[in-house]
């Protein structure tokens, strides 16, 4: 998921309001100069969405059991995602840009995110991602001194309640433990965007340095965890986590900024709203997963709460 902004993480993300910063001229192009904006945005979307089918996949839904555990998933998926990263921007770039503070959100994401999905389906993790990505941020501007106008707040609390319903008790509320490890990793991917403001001309070159800070630690994670547990770790698991690092994570992430330039600040924003909408829509054939009322209920709440939140954020006065 990319902040504001998914994928907006280490620098190319917009501003509370949806902009681009006007620091962000001076940011790396890395797209192909014919490549058509449409393509590039639906493929970074669909990469984006695709990390939470292959981590349930790989952890739940491999075919016949777990493929692989939580904490090797995580390993792969950033240590394939640094690589792709380094590939793409250069291992100058990656030295130089980033931080310890943007590693340490990310990882806190990263395992978080895999955790969740041990407890969670795709469809639901998906929104409750997005969701708290989103309210993070709002969130921020608002402490920031930012004073929306009321269809802001309306959007916010509508965000809100979409969240609370999903996760309520009741026969089809998810896992707690699940929902909160999620809610976690979306409240540390926003931190992880809010601190990529840092990093604005070079999102490219941040993001493979801050991937390749992260992967210490969920090694550490993972030498822990076979301590705890047997390590789980099959052909089919790491395949699944190498192509959330790789694919969906770094080559969807280069994508994004390659497009992100040619987007437009509000567009750029409201595309975003169809993540969730993306990976749930493909959990119900590829993952078996149900449709329910509370979901699709909540969904409604949140996407549009988030899409009315993130129209009139932009004529905010700052006090």
């Amino acid at each position: 998921m990319i902040g504001a902004r998914e994928g907006g993480g280490s620098g190319a993300e917009l501003d509370h309001g949806g902009r681009v910063p006007s620091g962000s001229t001076a940011m790396h192009d890395d797209s192909p100069p014919a490549a058509p904006l449409a393509l590039l945005v639906a493929l970074a979307l669909a990469g984006f969405a695709a990390n939470s089918l292959l981590c349930r996949l790989a952890l739940v839904d491999g075919g016949g059991g777990p493929a692989i555990d939580p904490a090797s998933f995580t390993s792969i998926r950033l240590a394939a995602g640094a690589l792709v990263l380094i590939v793409l921007a250069g291992p100058s770039r990656a030295r130089a840009r980033g931080s310890w503070s943007g590693a340490l959100a990310l990882f806190v994401y990263a395992i978080s995110f895999s955790l969740a999905y041990v407890r969670i389906g795709a469809a639901v993790g998906a929104l409750v991602l997005f969701g708290a990505v989103q309210i993070t941020m709002l969130g921020t501007a608002l402490r920031e001194g930012e004073r929306p106008g009321p269809r802001t707040w309306i959007g916010l609390l509508a965000a809100l309640a979409g969240i609370a319903w999903l996760v309520a008790p009741g026969l089809r509320a998810p896992d707690p433990i699940g929902a909160m490890s999620m809610a976690l990793a979306g409240a540390a991917w926003g931190a992880y965007s809010l601190l990529g403001r840092r990093s604005r001309e070079d999102p490219l070159g941040a993001t493979a340095g801050n991937f390749a800070r992260a992967l210490p630690a969920a090694l550490l994670v993972s030498l822990a965890w076979s301590l705890r547990a047997t390590p789980l770790a099959s052909t089919r698991g790491v395949v699944l986590a190498c192509c959330s690092g790789a694919l969906a994570s770094g080559l969807a992430y280069a994508i994004w900024y390659a497009a992100l330039p040619r987007l437009g600040a509000t567009r750029a924003g409201l595309v975003q709203l169809l993540v969730p909408i993306v990976a749930a829509a493909a959990a119900l054939p590829l993952l078996g997963e149900t449709l329910s009322l509370r979901l699709v209920g909540a969904t409604v709440l949140v996407v549009g709460g988030v899409a009315l939140a993130l129209a009139p954020i932009t004529d905010t006065a700052r006090t």
